[in-house]
Formats: structure tokens, sequence, C-alpha cells
């Protein structure tokens, strides 16, 4: 048990654990913080951002997978 405890990966994984419950959170409430005019310039950034970053990484996925099949198996 005290191993468990003491191991390094535990500690990253309980932290991954708070940073994905607790930083949804805090942005959320940044948001609603702000005037109505940056509320509205915040979500629309978000919304742009997350379809960036979800499109890169279907880009990233495909492109390996094309290099996965371009590459002879030995």
């Amino acid at each position: 048990m005290v191993s468990a405890i003491l191991d390094k990966w535990t500690w990253i994984v309980i932290l991954s654990i708070v940073l994905v419950l607790v930083v949804p959170l805090i942005v959320v409430w940044t948001v609603l913080q702000m005037a109505p005019e940056f509320r509205v310039v915040a979500t629309i950034s978000i919304i742009v951002l997350w379809g960036i970053f979800s499109g890169y990484k279907d880009w990233v996925i495909a492109k390996r997978k094309e290099e996965e099949n371009a590459s002879p198996q030995a």
C-alpha cells in the first residue's frame, strides 16, 4: 500500500483527474464573471479553439494511420 502511495504515476493520475474536474469549472466561472460583451467573445473563442484543436487531433490521427499503412511491415 505504501508503494502505491509513493509511486510517481499514482500522483500523476490523481493530479490529472483533479485538473480535468477543476479546470472546466474555473473556466465556466471566469466566463460567467465577465461582462456580457466579453462573455460572448469568450464563448465564441472557446468554441472556435475547440474546433481547431479537434480538427488538428483528427489530422494527426489520419496522418499516423497513413504512415502506418505506407511503411512496410517487417
